[in-house]
């Protein structure tokens, strides 16, 4: 990989951890909570409110495990955000792989003119 290349990806690591952290350090004061499927029925329009206004975070559990939860739609949009920016990183890194194995693979034109015999100019 070129250097420059190799800078961009990390200036874009650094960035997106940057993101990460400070999301994080926002939300993490937010409370989050455990409740049993049959508390969840029971108090379901209070959970959701709680989400929506509190960002207060509920686990929801069937037999002492952890099998959902709810979350406010901010940090919904959040975390969509940030997998769609993980995932365009990764296709970058893989575009990136893939134009540097093309170039070691390459051969020059110069060079399979002569293995054919084609004349230069």
């Amino acid at each position: 990989m070129y250097p420059s290349a190799r800078i961009a990806m990390c200036d874009a690591l650094v960035i997106t951890k940057c993101f990460v952290y400070t999301m994080y350090t926002k939300y993490r004061r937010y409370t989050m909570t455990r409740v049993s499927i049959a508390d969840a029925r029971k108090d379901f329009a209070a959970i959701v409110s709680r989400a929506s206004f509190a960002h207060e975070r509920t686990v929801i559990t069937r037999h002492g495990a952890d099998v959902a939860a709810i979350i406010s739609i901010d940090e919904l949009r959040l975390l969509d955000a940030l997998i769609e920016k993980w995932e365009d990183e990764e296709d970058i890194a893989d575009a990136n792989a893939a134009l540097l194995e093309a170039r070691e693979d390459a051969v020059p034109w110069d060079h399979i003119k002569r293995e054919f015999g084609i004349p230069t100019k």
